[in-house]
């Protein structure tokens, strides 16, 4: 599974004619047309490099299911619901009862350094209960999410580094708090590719992330074609209309234009010998092409029923945004995208006004979420889709200003549901007051170790040999997490 960077792409023989002219009077000489004629091939020659053009295959799998799997999958798919900010898992599904018996009293060890916050403990507004059959502890502050409580999976004892926002945020989303590394999702969709010709394997939906911006759906060094396509939250997501892809230009005058662009490009990469940024630039115009006619059925709400959209919130101010965009990440996982994040903005960072700004911000995701996790179940996508929802870090127990929490990178929780975990589950333990993972500790690494080989991937075999080094996405580190499997 290990890939060499400097992986050239090979031309093909062409019309040696010369004087072939493109529309507006564009001259082709037999170099340029072997050029443009080279992208065209771009997809297969990408597919050859990439893990999928490998030769061992998992005994018993086909299909979509081949290629470089290191052992059977139990998910397909991954959905990302990133809570950007930070959720408070002391306030959600880490129930810590000495918070309120001790409220107002000091902490009994000292504060992590460059820490904010009073050491002064501080209960939470919200009262917790035992949900479903299952008894898993979550707050009223999500009362859907408790309503599917018996399909969740919650690991009480992640930590991560970073105690600042741009850190922690690039952990979660590409394994590194200060190098500009590969997504999650361009790893994923290096390894495995997309599940439909015409759709790319990786999509970011919703407000751009504050920390880090593009790279945290990056491919950095990876081939271009796997950063994610960007769909923005202007306007309405689901509504059939892609930034920069559809509008009201006419198709054929479209059609001339990405002509003209992808000679342009060829052009240049024949001129220059060969060069990832420019295959990428050409790999990203042909899949906008071919996107143009498949895309906007697939992004297209209006094709849902009006129950299935008043069950996503859809059409309700409060939830409409949030419950758009997560409607179209089931859309896009049944339609074979490999990685869709659906992020929240960065609304949970509540350093004051926990209550207000928690309420704020479950109100918008709460229902959407729960819904999604019942859409899926009812599609029979539920079983091999892992859906993913947490933030960057937690927040601590104790109070910041007079009614907030601070950072906790120490000990947080992520909620992982379908795609072969345990449904109905709590794996780790923070300590009696929620402040560091203590029991069964998950660091960042071993998450994303461990989504990997949900995947079927062996996380120590998916590399990439960048600048002299073989590179992966858990660095050096990660331990798959196989207890919370079902």
């Amino acid at each position: 599974m290990n890939h060499n960077s400097n992986t050239t792409n090979q031309g093909c023989g062409c019309d040696s004619r010369r004087g072939e002219s493109l529309r507006g009077g564009f001259e082709l000489d037999r170099r340029r047309l072997m050029g443009r004629a080279g992208f065209a091939l771009g997809s297969l020659a990408v597919t050859a490099m990439s893990p999928l053009g490998a030769t061992a295959a998992v005994p018993g799998l086909s299909g979509d299911q081949t290629g470089i799997l290191h052992h059977p999958p139990r998910a397909k798919r991954v959905i990302f619901l990133f809570m950007h900010g930070g959720p408070s898992h002391v306030d959600t599904f880490d129930y810590k009862p000495r918070l309120a018996t001790d409220d107002g009293k000091p902490l009994p060890f000292d504060l992590p350094p460059n820490m904010d916050a009073v050491p002064k403990l501080m209960k939470g507004p919200w009262r917790f209960a035992r949900r479903g059959q299952s008894g898993l502890w979550v707050s009223e502050l999500l009362p859907h999410m408790a309503g599917v409580a018996d399909s969740l999976c919650v690991i009480r004892s992640m930590h991560t580094r970073g105690q600042s926002h741009g850190q922690a945020v690039g952990m979660v989303n590409t394994g590194s708090d200060n190098l500009v590394r590969p997504s999650v999702g361009a790893w994923i969709s290096y390894a495995l590719g997309s599940g439909h010709p015409d759709l790319p394997a990786h999509i970011a939906i919703g407000p751009a992330t504050a920390h880090g911006g593009p790279r945290n759906y990056g491919a950095a060094f990876l081939p271009a074609m796997h950063q994610a396509t960007a769909i923005g939250s202007n306007g309405k997501p689901g509504s059939g209309k892609i930034p920069h892809l559809t509008g009201s230009l006419d198709p054929a005058r479209v059609d001339r234009r990405i002509e003209l662009i992808q000679a342009l490009n060829s052009g240049h990469l024949a001129r220059s010998g060969p060069d990832r940024e420019i295959e990428g630039a050409i790999e990203a115009v042909d899949l906008a092409r071919r996107m143009r006619s498949a895309a906007p059925a697939v992004f297209d709400l209006d094709a849902e029923t009006d129950a299935t959209r008043r069950e996503y919130g859809i059409g309700e101010k409060v939830t409409d945004s949030f419950g758009r965009s997560c409607l179209l990440a089931r859309r896009l996982a049944e339609s074979g995208v490999r990685f869709i994040t659906v992020s929240s903005g960065q609304v949970w960072d509540q350093h004051s006004n926990l209550k207000v700004g928690h309420e704020k911000n479950a109100l918008a995701t709460d229902k959407p979420i729960a819904a999604l996790i019942m859409d899926l179940k009812r599609r029979g996508l539920w079983d091999d889709t892992l859906v993913i929802w947490g933030g960057e870090f937690g927040r601590t127990p104790v109070v910041q200003g007079s009614n907030g929490r601070d950072h906790n990178p120490q000990g947080f929780s992520m909620v992982l549901s379908g795609g072969g975990v345990r449904p109905g589950f709590a794996y780790g333990e923070t300590d009696e007051f929620g402040y560091h993972a203590r029991q069964q500790r998950v660091h960042m690494h071993d998450l994303h170790a461990t989504v990997l080989h949900l995947l079927g991937i062996d996380h120590k075999q998916l590399t990439y040999r960048y600048a002299g080094r073989d590179f992966r996405l858990t660095d050096v580190h990660g331990q798959v997490v196989d207890g919370i499997f079902a």
